[in-house]
């Protein structure tokens, strides 16, 4: 992939650019796809352009493709003259309709002619979107047609226009990697995940989090990774985070049809706002029970727009994070405004292992901001590089106090990342900022530490003066290390 360059990494989290031959622009990722119906905008598209800075939308060629009142016009104007968008434009291929209604009238090779043809910049063939928990014998069956339309849209014609590669597999992670790793070998450009949009509706995060971890394995850094349906803000950052660059988001107008507000925790009926909480134009200019007396269609151009600046805010809001090295940060913060975020979050953190392959090695800084900080990429890294170290040393003092001359050598140690040299308590993430209410998983996390250094050097004699450690953590300390605390007297 030639078109897809990444500028900087957090965690799997990525600001990229993606250029696009054919509208001959270049996206900044991350970035969301406002999705366009061709025949009922309620917003312009012009207008997602010049007030909320879209570099590129979507909208569905197999609408486009079956419309006696637009194919014609799309055919003879072009996609661009016909939405009035100079930016990119992504076209879907009718995938959706084939999940909705279980057929559709139109082949891969044909759908993608019909995009190359109306000026699309982003083609995509008609994959087998498997919904979630089917039998394993559908899935496999569905994603073999997947991926044999991938082959054939690989082969086809396509001049300058980008073509995407649908990664599938319902909710095996083996599949999807599976799925992924083929994708990768087609020579296509855009890599979206599929039919994850019910894991989103029916608030399944955990599952999602594992969904798009096993694509990412099988993906790896190759171009940019579309999680397709993904429209709503509060889960923006834990989807950056595990790697994906573009979501699309229909929420905006179809929330605002239903007088539903948007936020980065949540979403909101109008009929129970008193006031507005948020400071974009739409909401301080006008109050709740303006809006509610205001005619449908103004009432919903209103809440569209509110929810479009929310969406464009928060994504901008992920940008800088990973820009300030605390996307993770922002994670747990996103995490925070529903249950279902938190089991998504802590599913991510099962995945530290892999975060911490493209997470930088130095940052600003780490702040533990939870008991879920323990389990960071920044932590595992950590542990793991104690074997780095030689110990020549026969007794070895690990404290959270000060130095003591009657051991050979004497090591720091800090929660959450465990034992260190001490002159390296001036580096990252070493300095992390940490509450002085150390809680219990830092102190576990500190413990497999101490554990691993034990591990590492077992002719050693360790001695761990700790502040306070928890039982559950002391239990994780291997039993030929001495142990006391800080603040006993000897």
């Amino acid at each position: 992939m030639t078109n897809f360059e990444v500028r900087q990494y957090d965690a799997a989290g990525r600001l990229g650019e993606l250029e696009v031959p054919r509208a001959g622009v270049t996206v900044q990722t991350p970035t969301i796809l406002p999705v366009v119906n061709p025949h009922v905008q309620t917003v312009d598209p012009s207008a997602l352009e010049s007030e909320f800075g879209a570099e590129i939308l979507i909208t569905n060629s197999y609408i486009l493709h079956g419309s006696e009142e637009l194919r014609e016009p799309a055919l003879e104007q072009g996609l661009h003259d016909l939405l009035d968008f100079s930016g990119a434009i992504m076209t879907d291929s009718g995938s959706f309709q084939l999940a909705e209604y279980g057929d559709i009238d139109v082949t891969t090779e044909e759908i993608l002619q019909f995009q190359s043809d109306i000026g699309s910049d982003i083609g995509t063939p008609v994959d087998i979107p498997t919904p979630p928990d089917v039998d394993r014998e559908r899935a496999e069956s569905e994603l073999e047609t997947t991926q044999d339309r991938l082959e054939r849209a690989a082969a086809a014609d396509t001049g300058e226009m980008l073509v995407s590669a649908p990664v599938q597999g319902s909710t095996y992670p083996d599949l999807r990697e599976r799925a992924a790793e083929h994708a990768t070998t087609t020579g296509l450009d855009v890599f979206p995940l599929g039919a994850v949009v019910p894991l989103m509706n029916e608030y399944r995060y955990a599952d999602l989090a594992d969904v798009v971890a096993a694509c990412k394995r099988g993906l790896g850094e190759v171009g940019p990774v579309h999680l397709f349906g993904a429209g709503h803000p509060m889960m923006f950052a834990m989807a950056a985070a595990l790697g994906c660059d573009l979501f699309d988001s229909a929420a905006y107008a179809l929330y605002a049809r239903d007088d539903r507000y948007l936020t980065v925790r949540g979403t909101e009926l109008l009929d129970e706002l008193e006031q507005f909480p948020c400071t974009c134009p739409i909401c301080t200019d006008h109050t709740p029970a303006e809006l509610r007396d205001m005619d449908d269609e103004t009432r919903q151009d209103l809440l569209a727009r509110h929810n479009l600046h929310v969406t464009y805010g928060e994504i901008r809001t992920v940008r800088q994070a990973i820009r300030s090295g605390n996307l993770l940060e922002l994670v747990d913060s996103r995490a925070r405004g529903h249950p279902a975020m938190l089991d998504g979050y802590r599913t991510l953190l099962d995945h530290a292992e892999q975060l911490e392959r493209t997470d930088p090695v130095s940052k600003d800084a780490f702040f533990y901001t939870s008991s879920e900080s323990a389990r960071r990429p920044e932590v595992l890294r950590h542990q793991e590089r104690l074997d780095r170290f030689d110990l020549d040393a026969d007794e070895v003092l690990l404290t959270e106090g000060g130095s003591n001359d009657r051991y050979d050598e004497t090591w720091g140690v800090c929660p959450p990342f465990g034992p260190y040299p001490r002159e390296l308590g001036d580096t990252y993430p070493l300095t992390a900022e940490v509450p002085d209410r150390t809680d219990r998983a830092a102190c576990e996390a500190a413990a497999d530490g101490v554990a691993r250094l034990v591990e590492l050097h077992p002719d050693v004699s360790f001695t761990l003066v700790h502040d306070d450690w928890p039982e559950t953590a002391l239990d994780r300390v291997p039993d030929s290390v001495r142990v006391r605390d800080l603040h006993a007297r000897e």
